[in-house]
């Protein structure tokens, strides 16, 4: 009968392979080191390190601030209003969205204040035979209609 061959493994030492990686890493990533130095030099300069060791000295303070000023009731109108205007946004129509822009900056687009003398009542009314200022003005009589409708449902504040 045949005898098994000895199998004789020296102990493995988790140590001694990451000592040998360690040995190898600058060689092997040299110019990422070497951007890394760079990097925390910069930060060092300019005082990060220094602001970031206030910060997690303060922490405790500076989350009951955050806490606190989060629960005024400035901060939560501010964050609805901001999840209302995202839903406006969500729902105007590109196309119409970007027309309101062309129009804002044709008309109030240049770097000085635009000189805009009052038209009289006839060159006033006689704007009117327009079809461009119609439809215009029709669009805004139907945002103050609805407006007033909402007014008027919600009540008074």
């Amino acid at each position: 009968m045949a005898r098994p061959i000895p199998l004789e493994l020296p102990p493995r030492d988790p140590r001694e392979e990451l000592r040998k990686r360690l040995d190898a890493a600058p060689i092997e990533h040299a110019e990422a080191l070497l951007d890394s130095y760079e990097l925390l030099g910069k930060l060092h300069e300019h005082g990060v390190f220094e602001l970031l060791r206030g910060a997690l000295g303060a922490s405790d303070k500076i989350i009951d601030v955050a806490v606190d000023a989060a629960k005024s009731d400035e901060a939560i109108r501010a964050m609805r209003n901001a999840m209302i205007l995202g839903k406006i946004l969500g729902s105007i129509n590109p196309d119409v969205l970007q027309g309101v822009a062309a129009a804002v900056s044709e008309t109030l687009g240049c770097y000085e204040k635009p000189i805009i003398e009052p038209p009289g009542l006839l060159s006033l009314l006689a704007q009117f035979r327009h079809k461009e200022l119609r439809r215009s003005m029709a669009l805004l009589n139907r945002f103050l209609q609805t407006l007033g409708g909402q007014i008027k449902l919600r009540g008074s504040c």
